[in-house]
């Protein structure tokens, strides 16, 4: 036997047996390992991304079935946790090996990784199953956050307080609910726009945690909240309360969640209201409603999907018999709308469609030829057993109005047998949309969204229009009604009021950052109101309430006719993403 052959039995022999025992000992439950806390550490990124460790641990939650994270979360048990509040305690291990379930004590090698923000162990070289032991006890959290939230990461939590919905428009797609200390306004209701109204909005969004699903799935069947499903019947609206939050604080997809490990208990704390009843029988009722899109195809059946509204004639059906729910419940006399198909006044035009529906009393204002080239208009309707119509309508067809936007509509009316008339004025300014936007017509970064300036160019073309104010010597004054995309404090509604237009709902109704009771839309879980009632000086001792009737915004945009499918349910909830707005006037 030579040499080499001698080295050789050498090592297969003696030393390869030492070698594989120490390296079994190594992998023992209960041998050292590297703390989670020191994967995790203390700032916003680990410090050994890129190395393979051993870790040690529970396994709190598991993600591994199918439409799942891929992995679990590991969490260091509560007598080996350290003393540093900055570090978290659990990690997710990314795996499809099926070792382990919640309660297991599980011993884990693997590579660190940053996921998106998301600490995690990959390529997994070792499970290895190390028992039973006792769930780590949940770490009490509040909103706003006392600490960074980066301190929790995938650890067991419990929210002291309940939590309340300020947001529910990804219930349906993402499974999601957005949730805060409580209901969250938008800064420009109450504040200039500007640097801190910005901050502030961003605050917000940084204040809140989604309820999870623990699911990665698209469009999620059932839906997870509420627990009994949703439904027209069964809904979640924002502004509802959350409690019993109980489970894994996690991040994905630039957002904190929490994947609760029991069933959560959902407190309507914002229940659906009835219409507002008329203050007297003698007074005028005028209601302003974004429609959402009102397209009614070819008007006799066919003609779906529409450019922007809905995609079938079961939803289109569907949109109409909540509209017109909407529009009747509050008994009003005449009604200012918006985003209604441009297609003309013939008999299969979609405003037709829409006074048939409302029934034999109602009638349309005509302009043909002066609705402006977009593909929705302003329109007014009216009860033609109430109120008739005083002169000609008209249009404001000139300056910023010539070859974009909306055209405004202006019309005076009276009462039957009344002598006063009221000249109603129905606007749609701009979107904050931020499509198309270029130069000053861009975000600002000051809480006003895009297209800024054209909104303020559309009010100031509006105010100094001989239009607004009605040339009968029995006119009371003006109302402007309608969607102005602009919140009360923001610039466009300033030029309404430097001209002598006041708000009548935040009249009646002031908003504060604590109380916010009357609002038309919920954006990105903040609530404000975008569509006004604005008197102008003359009228304003005539009107004698002015409010917004929560039928619409707060409801999931999921249980809308561009929803999840609702069979034969009837009622008037989210027949529009907007919420309509109603004034009583003594006419």
């Amino acid at each position: 036997m030579n040499l080499r052959h001698r080295l050789f039995f050498r090592f297969f022999y003696l030393v390869l047996p030492l070698l594989q025992g120490a390296a079994t000992a190594a992998a023992d439950c209960g041998d050292p390992a590297t703390a989670i806390s020191a994967v995790q550490g203390s700032g916003a990124a680990s410090t050994l991304v890129g190395q393979t460790v051993t870790v040690e641990g529970i396994v709190t939650q598991d993600s591994r079935a199918e439409g799942g994270f891929g992995g679990f979360y590991l969490q260091q048990a509560d007598h080996q946790a350290d003393s540093n509040p900055a570090t978290s305690e659990a990690i997710f291990v990314y795996t499809n090996r099926d070792t382990g379930k919640p309660g297991s004590r599980l011993r884990v090698t693997g590579k660190v990784k940053e996921f998106h923000g998301l600490t995690e162990l990959v390529a997994v070289r070792s499970i290895r199953e190390c028992g039973r032991d006792a769930q780590p006890e949940p770490v009490m959290v509040d909103l706003p956050w006392s600490m960074h939230p980066e301190s929790r990461e995938n650890m067991r939590v419990r929210f002291r307080y309940p939590l309340t919905v300020v947001d529910n428009y990804n219930l349906a797609e993402y499974g999601e609910l957005a949730l805060a200390a409580s209901d969250q306004v938008q800064p420009t209701e109450y504040r200039a726009p500007g640097q801190e109204a910005y901050r502030l909005s961003a605050s917000h969004r940084q204040n809140r945690v989604l309820l999870d699903d623990n699911r990665s799935v698209r469009d999620p069947r059932p839906v997870p909240w509420p627990p009994a499903g949703l439904s027209l019947a069964s809904t979640v609206r924002a502004g509802d309360r959350v409690g019993n939050l109980t489970g894994v604080l996690d991040f994905r997809f630039d957002a904190w969640r929490i994947q609760p490990s029991g069933e959560p208990a959902f407190i309507a704390s914002n229940p659906r209201s009835r219409a507002p009843t008329r203050l007297q029988n003698d007074t005028v009722r005028m209601m302003a409603q974004n429609l959402g899109n009102y397209f009614n195809g070819n008007g006799q059946g066919k003609g779906f999907p529409t450019s922007r509204g809905a995609g079938t004639l079961a939803a289109f059906e569907q949109q109409r018999q909540r509209l017109i729910h909407t529009l009747l419940a509050p008994d009003p006399d005449i009604l200012a709308v918006s985003e209604l198909e441009n297609d003309g006044y013939g008999p299969a035009s979609a405003i037709a469609g829409l006074a048939r529906s409302l029934g034999d009393h109602w009638q349309y204002v005509r302009t043909p030829g002066e609705d402006g080239g977009d593909e929705i208009r302003t329109a007014l309707l009216y009860r033609s057993d109430r109120i008739t119509p005083v002169g000609a309508p008209s249009r404001l067809t000139d300056g910023t109005f010539r070859t974009k936007g909306r055209p405004p509509l202006a019309q005076d009316f009276r009462r039957i047998g009344g002598e006063r008339t009221v000249r109603i004025v129905a606007p749609h300014l701009k979107s904050k949309s931020c499509r198309g936007a270029r130069g000053a017509d861009r975000d600002q970064s000051d809480g006003q969204g895009c297209y800024t300036r054209r909104r303020v160019a559309e009010a100031s073309a509006l105010v100094n229009w001989p239009g607004v104010h009605s040339g009968d010597g029995q006119s009371i004054g003006t109302l402007i009604a309608g969607d102005l995309n602009s919140y009360l404090s923001e610039q466009p509604l300033a030029v309404f009021s430097a001209a002598g237009f006041t708000s009548m709902v935040h009249h009646f109704h002031p908003c504060t950052p604590a109380r916010c009771r009357h609002y038309t839309y919920r954006y990105k879980g903040e609530k404000g109101t975008l569509d006004h009632a604005l008197a102008s000086e003359q009228l304003r001792p005539r009107v004698l309430g002015a409010k917004a009737w929560l039928v619409n915004t707060d409801e999931p945009r999921a249980i809308g006719y561009q929803g999840i499918r609702q069979n034969g349910q009837q009622g008037p909830w989210r027949s529009s993403d907007h919420n309509p707005v109603i004034i009583d006037l003594r006419l």
